[in-house]
């Protein structure tokens, strides 16, 4: 299984695909939206001064639509279909500036604000498929209002408009992709484990709570396992806590070369791991671990001169069989851990009834 993208990673960078939250993002929009409405008024009445009377009552009636919107953004579900409505609606009214018969060479500038906006609020991808088409709308226009560009100035003057459009789309564009990059390893570093390379014991909990969301709607059981490396901490002081990093970097790659691609492995802190097998009978999820359980077992690693063997213990409770609740499953599967050390290690231990006395024990204060 693959342990360095984890589901987490996916969630957060979700919630931050432009690099703003969807908080911030709604903020943004409502700035947008006082600060154009506002604007468009100043506008319609200059417009309407200049004669262009159509034109002034649609930035009238735009802005009434605007102002309704700092009201709406506060608590709408639909955040990204108001800004996707902005940022046509925006551009198109760029692009109708353009063509006016008595344009100014000025309104040309705000196709250089196309990318600005569709990258900050929609993201690399979404902002360049929004913003590429009206850049190039943009251009043809400013071709077509140059007229003939065979004289060296008008010629100067697209060469600059296209010039500048391409440099501002490619460094938005090279900007948000390293700032992804960028994210993409800050959300690792917080969620990985930085010595084995596995997910963390707070990533671990998320995605357990996630599969038992899962497992809720679908109805499917999973296997909750805790494991714990028998004696490490003899390991660590007769070898030094270098070879005891060194058998913990094994063990988790002994567990994720066997472990299946729908399985979750994480580090839980120490010599604990913990391990979730989705879609799993308990016969089957006891037959995997048992098998992990020798393999660990027949593992030798040289340390200098020393050859450190190790043994694993593992307790397992079964979704929804030991408890529908992460904290309970935890109990269980610690108290079979507890168990199995206790009849000597290296041992998976489970229920053999049904339910034992002591997943009972657990049950009865989860309900009670």
């Amino acid at each position: 299984m693959n342990s360095r993208h984890h589901p987490d990673l996916g969630a957060t960078l979700e919630q931050s695909r432009s690099g703003l939250r969807d908080s911030h993002r709604r903020s943004l929009m409502r700035l947008l939206f006082l600060s154009t409405g506002s604007a468009l008024v100043v506008f319609a009445i200059l417009q309407i001064l200049n004669g262009h009377v159509w034109v002034g009552v649609g930035e009238l009636v735009a802005s009434v639509v605007l102002y309704f919107g700092v009201w709406r953004l506060r608590a709408t579900p639909h955040l990204q279909q108001w800004i996707y409505g902005y940022l046509v609606t925006l551009f198109v009214f760029f692009l109708v500036i353009m063509l006016l018969p008595e344009a100014s060479v000025a309104a040309f500038v705000w196709v250089l604000m196309m990318p600005v906006l569709a990258y900050l609020l929609l993201g690399k991808r979404e902002g360049m498929i929004l913003s590429v088409p009206f850049m190039l709308a943009g251009g043809v226009i400013y071709f077509v209002y140059l007229g003939q560009v065979g004289n060296p100035g008008a010629l100067i003057d697209l060469l600059n408009m296209v010039l500048c459009g391409i440099l501002m789309l490619a460094f938005i564009h090279l900007y948000e992709m390293r700032r992804e990059e960028s994210e993409q390893r800050l959300v690792d570093m917080a969620q990985t484990d930085s010595l084995t390379g596995l997910a963390n014991r707070s990533n671990f909990q998320g995605t357990l709570n996630r599969t038992i969301a899962e497992s809720e709607r679908s109805g499917s059981g999973f296997a909750l396992v805790v494991m714990d490396i028998d004696h490490f901490k003899l390991v660590n002081d007769t070898l030094g806590h270098e070879a005891g990093d060194l058998v913990l970097r094994d063990i988790a790659r002994c567990l994720t070369e066997r472990l299946r691609s729908t399985d979750f492995v994480g580090r839980l802190g120490g010599e604990e791991f913990g391990l979730i097998l989705r879609d799993v009978e308990p016969n089957a999820a006891f037959e995997l671990m048992d098998e992990l359980r020798q393999r660990i077992a027949d593992r030798k690693l040289e340390y200098g001169k020393a050859r450190i063997r190790v043994t694993a213990s593992f307790g397992i409770a079964q979704w929804p069989d030991h408890g529908r609740q992460a904290a309970t499953l935890f109990r269980i599967a610690d108290g079979y851990l507890y168990s199995g050390k206790q009849a000597g290690r290296n041992r998976v231990a489970r229920d053999e009834t049904g339910q034992t006395s002591f997943a009972r024990t657990v049950l009865t204060g989860e309900t009670g």
